[in-house]
């Protein structure tokens, strides 16, 4: 198994773990999903409701792409995922990434986070990336306090589901700079 494929492999962090999302996942997934509809409004895909089949098809369909399932213990908290894996360049993109209500703020996403840049990084990645809506604070916040450098803005880089035509803030940790 090459070192990309295995970015595919389940993985175990602090207080946390993640599996390949498969099709039994699929209805508990959506509940997640479903706990907080106002949210989507500010995604580029809507995972809500309406929209949930159609962008985790989206998201799964793609070879550059793996979606992952997040748990506390056995608890289903959400889902992330490596996006746009470019194995020349060894870049990829964390994103698409969705916490129940109740596990944000409570430092879940800082432990996935450095789960999935552990993985990302062990796998042979040089550069993760993570791309923000302009409007959404708090995910930007969380970028910094990862460590994540914000390298600019991406002007009227995606229409959205909501046709929203968003601007998009980059923010990259390099694996010679990532502390684990």
């Amino acid at each position: 198994m090459s070192r990309v494929e295995r970015l595919a492999e389940p993985m175990k962090g602090e207080g946390c773990r993640a599996e390949l999302f498969h099709e039994g996942h699929r209805e508990l997934l959506r509940a997640a999903c479903a706990e907080d509809r106002e949210v989507w409004e500010i995604y580029s895909n809507n995972f809500g409701p309406e929209g949930f089949d159609a962008s985790i098809n989206v998201y799964t369909s793609n070879p550059q792409n793996r979606t992952f399932v997040l748990f506390e213990g056995d608890e289903l908290a959400g889902m992330s995922s490596f996006l746009g894996l470019d194995e020349k360049r060894q870049v990829l993109e964390i994103g698409g990434t969705y916490y129940r209500p109740k596990f944000r703020g409570t430092g879940f996403n800082a432990r996935v986070k450095q789960m999935m840049l552990a993985r990302a990084f062990d796998c042979g990645i040089r550069r993760v990336e993570f791309r923000v809506d302009t409007s959404n604070q708090r995910s930007q916040a969380a970028m910094k306090k990862l460590g994540a450098v914000r390298e600019g803005v991406l002007r009227a880089d995606r229409i959205t589901w909501t046709g929203h035509v968003r601007d998009t803030a980059l923010f990259a940790i390099l694996k010679d700079e990532w502390k684990a």
